[in-house]
């Protein structure tokens, strides 16, 4: 069973959050040769996706990297979305790790 983790992103701004993937326990889980997708929708089945850039950060620690340039985050209208992290395996075995709530508020300052 996933995580579950609410997000905060203020469009038109770089975003990045670390989180840390446990096994069944409080370790950490190795997360060596293992692949990261995340992205983001008005619902589960809306056919509009928001793509994090996703990538492992710090493997054997457990720790995956989300990110979103400032165009990225700026691209996205305000509001609440539902989103989800998935790993797969070097095998090919595929596990939903996190999971929550967006919020997408909107800038203010447009330069």
């Amino acid at each position: 069973m996933a995580t579950t983790a609410n997000l905060f992103i203020d469009a038109g701004a770089n975003y990045s959050n670390i989180i840390t993937v446990a096994s069944a326990g409080t370790a950490a889980l190795n997360l060596t040769g293992y692949t990261v997708k995340s992205q983001m929708r008005k619902s589960y089945t809306s056919s509009t996706a928001y793509n994090f850039t996703a990538s492992v950060y710090e493997a054997a620690q457990g720790k995956i990297r989300l990110e979103l340039t400032a165009v990225q985050s700026g691209a996205i209208p305000p509001g609440r979305y539902l989103y989800d992290v998935e790993i797969t395996s070097s095998a090919g075995n595929k596990t939903r790790v996190v999971e929550g709530i967006v919020t997408v508020t909107p800038e203010i300052t447009q330069i």
